[in-house]
């Protein structure tokens, strides 16, 4: 799928939604439904990691997550599995990544970038970070028991750049800042389901049937001996 920069003088908007995908699981599907809901937008750009800059590489290779995440996306309206991070060599990062977006969607185009909280906090760390807020907003799903004071470094970032609402929002093509909480925020963490894969236990509603069917065919990150499915 792709948009243009703008239908009928509407500016496109957009989002990158990126993470490992280790596996894809219904909580980051349903955010990424409920994030185009939320801030009305053309398309979310579900991307994998190829090298994640600042933590170890996943043991499955970034052409089964990238397989995964479309398997799990299906016909789903509004949602791509984006391989521009597989498709170049070394770490991944996100400004690379939001300027690739940027130089395909034109000037004009609003361009989000979706991030959790955790990674939030880390922002100052961030490679080029200086330059995110000139490709792109930043979009942070907050979680309800995260409320304490920034850091000195991220507050000074982000600093006069937030947001009160979506509308102000997208009132420019990028350079803001939203704290969002989307409504269902599903407690689902991927280092669970892989435990749970590799046990030979259960994931049925924690994975798309599409990508627990994947995973079984591919033998996927099963322990040696198990056959457990469903």
């Amino acid at each position: 799928m792709s948009v243009s920069s703008s239908t009928a003088g509407v500016p496109a908007r957009v989002a990158m939604l990126g993470g490992t995908f280790d596996p894809v699981h219904l909580g980051h599907l349903r955010s990424a439904i409920e994030l185009r809901e939320v801030l009305a937008l053309d398309v979310v750009h579900m991307i994998p990691v190829h090298v994640p800059p600042h933590r170890e590489a996943p043991g499955i290779s970034a052409e089964h997550r990238l397989a995964m995440l479309a398997a799990g996306i299906g016909d789903t309206p509004g949602l791509v599995a984006d391989d521009r991070e597989i498709r170049r060599t070394g770490h991944s990062y996100s400004v690379d990544t939001l300027a690739s977006l940027r130089d395909e969607l034109g000037d004009t185009a609003r361009l989000v970038m979706a991030v959790g909280h955790d990674a939030f906090l880390g922002l100052p760390n961030w490679h080029q970070h200086e330059r995110l807020f000139s490709l792109a907003h930043i979009v942070v799903l907050d979680r309800p028991d995260h409320e304490s004071p920034l850091e000195p470094a991220l507050a000074a970032l982000i600093s006069g750049r937030e947001a009160a609402s979506v509308d102000e929002l997208m009132q420019a093509p990028y350079g803001g800042l939203l704290r969002l909480r989307l409504p269902s925020r599903m407690a689902i963490a991927a280092t669970e389901v892989r435990r749970r894969l590799q046990a030979g236990q259960s994931v049925r509603y924690l994975l798309p049937p599409s990508v627990e069917d994947y995973i079984a065919s591919h033998g996927l990150y099963r322990a040696r001996g198990s056959g457990v499915h469903g």
